[in-house]
């Protein structure tokens, strides 16, 4: 093979397991085809010229590789779009780094902006995705979304004792922008009584009704309700806020699910809100999320050594395969399934999950009939 100069960046929120993928990139391409590699620094910034390159090597070989441990990423990342790079710099910074290929680690907004860069430069581009989200299309898992998973069920592990303890309802908001992934899955491994998610409409009245029939059916005096920071309120609206710097932020769900509890059970009921925030990008990357950036840097160096461009590296049916990024942007964001088996998974296990299914319906009222409740018995 033709000696090669390699270009990788990370782009987009951080997330465990960029490392990973950086350090499978590095080492693909330079043990087995002897190519360079040179790490673009935070994001697209890196390639017009204000932050200088890193040049990139194989571990050294006098102990465990750091990289595969290491949480957010090595090479900075940047989540503004060009970051206030011209796009004119930015074409230009590729060429003057001598660049034959370009790989990059991004969710769905990432990938599209690179990808189109990539068009208007005549790159040779190959993405890598990545998310605790999960909402990129085609793909069953990207980067980051196991650990995050795995971050957020020991925080529910924690508070359902802290809950246990003082018979309070724990509503927990997390990540997931428009999907409900995240909270789906955390929320079924963590032993949630209700997961509200945006493709799903909810009635604030059937959470208070499955925190009834947990007292009175099953003698148990708290409950722990997990809502993605993407969820609307009843009106339809999202929650959100705007920061110093004047950006929109999604957050508050959460505090709107407690006080609809609150306005409905009283003092009754004691509701706390915990907001997990960025701490579910942090830590060190699970060996699910190793092995799935491991692998998927492997197969975009043999991609663009096989002279193909154009694709992301996708997670399916236990192996990775490659797609053209514009099937991909086509199916993003990659949303829950109502239909799908995860939700037919918590619904056997009896978490309330909202107002789309008949069947969920006719059994809620059969609990109802059953518990015989009215506001004054819980």
């Amino acid at each position: 093979m033709q000696k090669k100069r390699l270009g990788i960046l990370t782009s987009g929120g951080d997330c465990p397991g960029l490392n990973a993928a950086i350090r499978a990139v590095v080492s693909h391409a330079s043990l087995t085809y002897g190519w360079e590699v040179l790490g673009i620094p935070y994001g697209t910034r890196g390639l017009s010229g204000r932050k200088p390159p890193i040049e990139l090597s194989t571990c050294d070989g006098r102990g465990v590789d750091p990289l595969l441990a290491t949480g957010g990423t090595i090479l900075g990342s940047a989540s503004k779009g060009y970051s206030g790079e011209s796009v004119e710099a930015i074409l230009t910074g590729y060429e003057a780094l001598g660049l034959n290929a370009i790989v990059a680690i991004g969710g769905d907004g990432s990938l599209r902006i690179v990808a189109d860069l990539a068009e208007r430069g005549g790159w040779n581009f190959i993405g890598i995705p990545k998310t605790i989200d999960n909402d990129v299309g085609l793909t069953e898992s990207a980067i980051g979304f196991d650990t995050a998973t795995n971050t957020v069920v020991d925080a529910l592990q924690r508070l359902s004792s802290t809950a246990a303890s003082h018979d309070r309802v724990m509503v927990v908001e997390t990540m997931g922008r428009t999907a409900g992934h995240l909270a789906l899955h955390s929320g079924i491994a963590g032993g949630a009584d209700a997961i509200l998610i945006p493709e799903v409409p909810y009635s604030i009245d059937s959470v208070c009704q499955k925190i009834h029939d947990l007292k009175i059916l099953q003698q148990r005096h708290f409950a722990l309700v997990v809502v993605a920071e993407g969820a609307k309120t009843l009106s339809g609206e999202s929650r959100q806020y705007t920061d110093a710097q004047g950006n929109t932020r999604l957050r508050g769900i959460g505090d709107y699910i407690s006080d609809g509890i609150y306005h409905r059970l009283g003092d009754r009921v004691e509701v706390r809100v915990t907001v997990l925030g960025h701490v579910q990008r942090g830590g060190m990357p699970s060996a699910f999320d190793r092995i799935l950036a491991s692998s998927f840097g492997r197969v975009a160096v043999d991609l663009l050594a096989a002279g193909k461009s154009g694709r992301v590296v996708v997670w399916r049916a236990g192996d990775v395969e490659s797609v053209p990024i514009s099937e991909l942007c086509a199916h993003c964001p990659r949303l829950v399934d109502p239909q799908g088996s995860f939700l037919a998974t918590a619904r056997g296990l009896g978490t309330y999950l909202g107002e789309f299914s008949p069947v969920f319906e006719r059994a809620s009222a059969a609990r109802l009939q059953q518990s015989e409740l009215t506001a004054s018995q819980v």
